[in-house]
């Protein structure tokens, strides 16, 4: 909180007045005193110790001399507050300049946007010019206790509706400039209000103003003839915000929340009566409430990013627009999905999923929601694995009637316009699912239950999920990265009880992966935990991969094909790089790796599994280059996903020194005079794909990829969860 000093304005006068003078005959005191003393062969330092007293005094004069011009211009600006006293008028200046300065152009700035919402057309260009200082505390602090609550909702109206009259009145040349400064106007105005109503930020307006920005949001507000309501004007200050700083938790939670409930208090007997089959006919769609820019048919043409294009293009709701700001922050989401409005039966998510999903589809706007969506549910902590399940729960209630047994006993679409209604949510949905891969895969392997879903839930969530490529993506990476990690658990050879510390291993460790209890881990005994490793994966792919598989079938597209991002994955070899952070202990694997592996990937080390995938992802792609020339000839996703699973065992092999002390002369992948296998990064797509050749002949993976392959291929664990009885794709389907 900032301090203020009282001061009586004649006397500041003077003391600043008195201070410049002292210095400067300070100054000459000191000058004459060391002629003097130079004159006689005296020791001159007391005129050097005098001079830097002048040189102290002259320093606070000329600070005195800022605070007076500025006091001046806070007094000629109206902008200082004070009091009156028998001893006469003080007046409350702030300790620091920039505090004072941040006080001045705070308020001068509220008051241009004051001037702004009663229609003057030059202060707009006068309030852009202070649009870099809403980083600053004071500045924002002065800024919106100017505009006051009331100011802040007037201003977007007033944009709004001088916006519509140009348009009125076909005058494309004002249309074109209220537009792009309202734009500037409507961000800085944002930025500044997510800083206001951050308990953790400086610049805190205070519990009540958040309280008074819902009582203006609830209130009908009118600009010349034009009336609406307080929160369709802030609408389109929340569609304004470029996440930075994001909307705090408490700003969803006394703001956000509302904008909910009035929403739905406003429209629920509509939305009703249009379910029926009486409303269906008369009352017509679920029509949710726009912003004032849908109300006036304005558009994006106040929507920061845009051109003026057609004004009657794009209407967004409110609910949308206040999705828009709440995306950005983690918490933020979670504060507005995660709760119960009092006298209500379902959450939150589930009402934006459900009861209002009609509303969402009407206008189409799926953008704001689903990247809502991806933030909220795709963290590593509980609430977002809260939501993500409740998604997942409840989109597969949602979607299951959509789908049946058809005649050739696979998935068949039997309620399309079911299916076409959820579609919008398939990628936010597999997001969502990739980032909790883990408790899927203890879903599916060990029958659990993911907070409240079970297995058959899962796969009619995947039905969406798949059902979007880029999903589908985000699953097949996911669920590489797991394997991956879940490979890299099994020990080095040559482990035991003198070596487990330094390998990062315990005794206890040494015990349960020796499997002959001879007191090391050999070959023998990795191999067979592998096998369960790898038959495990398998398991989650089979759910992922099939159901993708079935879900192209009831759209009626080619499901013997395979998709281009897993190409792209195999031809880049993706599978090849070891877990980020772990040790390379074979002695092959010693700078096989080149320099993929970096400290920009070990730093991979704690991220979730979608995050390591894109970064995987990234690290490998080469434009124009595949390192496995497999892909060039892949058939089908399975085939994809099957040599995958064989660059990642592979990978484990190499790294767990499986394949050391193998014979490597005349191989081609191989290089120097101690005949080493060369960095992956190295190799060509020809060499790479002998390598693994050879790690099958001479390494004994094969048995390992067959044990995949067979586990992998098995679909009857998803035709039973979908209901269906379509043969097993193992005989190559």
């Amino acid at each position: 909180m900032t301090e203020f000093t009282g001061v009586k304005p004649s006397e500041f006068d003077a003391m600043a007045g008195k201070h410049t003078e002292a210095a400067r005959r300070l100054e000459e005191l000191a000058q004459a005193l060391h002629s003097e003393l130079q004159g006689a062969g005296l020791d001159t330092s007391p005129a050097a110790r005098l001079r830097q007293l002048a040189g102290r005094v002259t320093t606070q004069a000329e600070d005195l001399r800022r605070r007076q011009k500025l006091v001046h211009e806070l007094q000629r600006q109206k902008v200082t507050f004070g009091m009156s006293t028998a001893a006469g008028s003080f007046l409350e200046m702030p300790d620091g300049l920039e505090a004072a300065k941040g006080l001045l152009d705070g308020t001068l700035a509220g008051r241009a946007a004051l001037n702004a919402a009663d229609g003057d057309a030059k202060a707009l260009a006068e309030l852009k010019k202070y649009a870099a200082r809403t980083g600053d505390a004071e500045f924002v602090k002065a800024f919106l206790g100017t505009l006051g609550t009331q100011g802040v909702t007037r201003l977007p109206g007033s944009l709004a509706a001088r916006l519509r009259d140009a348009g009125t009145h076909g005058d494309s040349d004002r249309l074109a400039q209220v537009s792009s400064q309202g734009k500037d106007a409507l961000r800085m105005l944002s930025a500044a209000l997510a800083r206001g109503t951050d308990p953790k930020n400086p610049a805190y307006m205070g519990a009540e103003f958040l309280k008074d920005l819902v009582r203006e949001g609830r209130a009908q507000q009118k600009a010349g003839d034009t009336k609406y309501t307080g929160y369709q004007a802030q609408a389109l200050i929340w569609r304004a915000h470029d996440g930075k700083p994001p909307y705090s938790k408490e700003f969803m939670e006394i703001v956000g929340r509302d904008v909910i409930v009035y929403e739905y208090e406003q429209r629920k007997d509509e939305w009703a009566a249009s379910k029926d089959l009486l409303g269906r006919m008369f009352a017509g769609a679920q029509i949710p409430i726009v912003d004032l820019a849908g109300a006036l048919g304005l558009g994006t043409m106040l929507r920061p990013g845009t051109h003026v294009g057609n004004p009657g293009a794009r209407a967004s709701s409110l609910v949308d627009d206040l999705f828009h700001a709440a995306k950005s922050s983690r918490e933020a989401s979670h504060a507005l999905l995660d709760q119960t409005p009092a006298g209500w039966k379902e959450s939150v998510l589930h009402y934006l999923l459900t009861t209002r999903w009609g509303a969402s589809r009407y206008l189409g706007d799926y953008a704001p929601f689903n990247d809502l969506l991806v933030t909220a549910t795709t963290g590593r902590d509980e609430t977002s694995q809260k939501l993500a399940a409740e998604m997942m729960k409840t989109v597969a209630d949602e979607v299951r009637p959509a789908f049946g047994k058809g005649e050739s006993g696979n998935l068949e679409i039997k309620n399309r316009g079911t299916f076409d209604r959820f579609a919008p949510l398939s990628y936010p949905l597999a997001r969502a699912i990739a980032a909790n891969i883990d408790q899927v895969s203890k879903l599916l392997l060990n029958r659990a239950v993911f907070h409240q879903v079970a297995a058959t839930d899962m796969d009619y969530a995947l039905t969406l999920a798949t059902s979007h490529d880029a999903g589908f993506e985000a699953l097949v990476r996911a669920q590489t990265e797991h394997m991956r990690a879940a490979l890299n658990t099994v020990p080095p050879v040559g482990l035991n009880a003198s070596n487990a510390e330094r390998l990062g291993f315990t005794t206890a460790d040494v015990r349960q992966f020796d499997f002959d209890k001879d007191g090391r881990v050999d070959t023998a005994d990795i191999k067979h935990f592998l096998v369960n490793r790898t038959v495990e994966e398998a398991r989650p792919f089979t759910h992922i991969v099939e159901t993708r598989r079935q879900v192209l079938i009831a759209q009626g597209l080619d499901d013997k094909k395979t998709d281009e991002s897993l190409k792209t994955m195999v031809g880049d070899a993706i599978g090849l790089l070891p877990v980020p952070g772990a040790r390379q202990v074979g002695e092959l694997a010693t700078g096989v790796f080149g320099k993929l592996v970096s400290t920009e990937y070990d730093k991979l080390a704690g991220a979730g599994y979608d995050e390591i995938a894109t970064q995987v992802a990234q690290l490998m792609s080469k434009p124009g280059r595949g390192l496995d020339e497999t892909y060039h000839t892949l058939a089908d996703n399975r085939l994809a996903v099957e040599r995958l699973a064989e660059q990642m065992i592979a990978t484990t092999m190499l790294n767990k020194g499986l394949l050391d002390g193998l014979e490597l002369r005349k191989q081609p992948f191989a290089a120097g005079n101690s005949r080493t296998i060369k960095p992956f990064a190295e190799m060509t797509s020809q060499e790479y794909s002998q390598f693994l050749e050879w790690t099958r002949a001479r390494g004994g993976s094969s048995e390992l990829i067959n044990d995949f392959s067979t586990t992998f291929r098995s679909t009857s664990e998803v035709d039973d969860y979908l209901d269906l009885d379509s043969p097993s794709s193992g005989g190559g389907k």
